[in-house]
């Protein structure tokens, strides 16, 4: 029951795409793969590199969905990345990062949102699946308003737009998509305790059924205002929020499966919590 769609009648189902004409082999040589005529992308970490890929299109605003099958076994010290990005110093950043664990225990997501080169906003579940066995939906949703992170599409985390208090938020800078799989274990698995077990290797993540159903960004420009003119069904995420069902599940997320939580982190802002974190309902 817990998993039952939240967005009746507007969660939009990644369609198929292929990767050969969405995403560019950025790093890792053979280790980035696109396979069975674009319909699959892996990626492979070893010893000598991991591997990563980018999307062709920059966006502003959109909701973007990716099914992701992590890597089996025992992927402590190795990390998952899943972002939208943009470039130069003060860039901003929307991040899923999927933490190895030992043979057994259950990953851990890690979420951030950069803001004019800013972070340190993160927050911490497990997964109450094995995202190993299957592949499972992660998504994005960024627009005006706010930011959701979804995992299947059920909300983890919202991240709103908070800027009437003096907190900054991703507007204005066009973002890619990136993926990769690297080796972390100087801090990915019990703060860099647990290494990675090198006779393990390779380890393997799978991507299939991208979609973007976003404003892509060309020649300076979005286009954004021809997209208006589609049916309001394409373009739910532009105001989408959570309704009583969907807030009801962040709870459930967040009561259960939270793990780190930087608004709840006093230690850490002993000169009082950040000031996103004093007007939000969901910390």
């Amino acid at each position: 029951m817990l998993l039952l769609s939240i967005f009746v009648g507007s969660f939009l189902v990644a369609s198929a795409g292929d990767f050969h004409q969405e995403f560019d082999l950025t790093w890792g040589d053979q280790r980035a793969q696109i396979v069975n005529g674009g319909k699959l992308l892996t990626l492979t970490l070893d010893k000598a590199s991991g591997s990563g890929f980018r999307s062709k299109r920059e966006y502003l605003f959109g909701r973007i969905d990716m099914q992701i099958k992590l890597v089996a076994g025992n992927s402590a010290g190795t990390v998952t990345a899943f972002y939208l990005s943009s470039e130069g110093p003060n860039h901003d950043e929307i991040d899923f990062e999927f933490l190895g664990n030992l043979s057994g225990d259950p990953y851990i997501v890690h979420t951030n949102v950069y803001c004019q080169g800013k972070g340190d906003r993160e927050q911490q579940f497990y997964l109450w699946f094995d995202p190993t066995k299957n592949f499972h939906t992660y998504s994005i949703v960024w627009n005006q308003q706010r930011i959701i992170f979804l995992v299947d599409n059920i909300p983890i985390r919202v991240f709103n737009n908070e800027e009437s208090f003096g907190v900054p938020f991703p507007k204005n800078q066009p973002m890619r998509m990136y993926s990769s799989l690297w080796d972390a274990d100087g801090w990915a698995t019990r703060g860099g305790l647990v290494k990675t077990d090198w006779s393990k290797a390779p380890f393997k993540a799978y991507y299939q059924n991208f979609n973007a159903n976003a404003c892509t960004w060309s020649n300076g420009k979005s286009d954004c205002a021809s997209q208006m003119l589609n049916s309001a069904r394409n373009n739910v995420w532009q105001t989408q929020a959570l309704d009583a069902s969907g807030r009801r599940r962040l709870r459930w997320v967040q009561r259960y499966f939270m793990v780190y939580n930087y608004c709840a982190d006093l230690k850490r802002f002993p000169q009082g919590r950040p000031r996103e974190c004093r007007h939000s309902r969901f910390l």
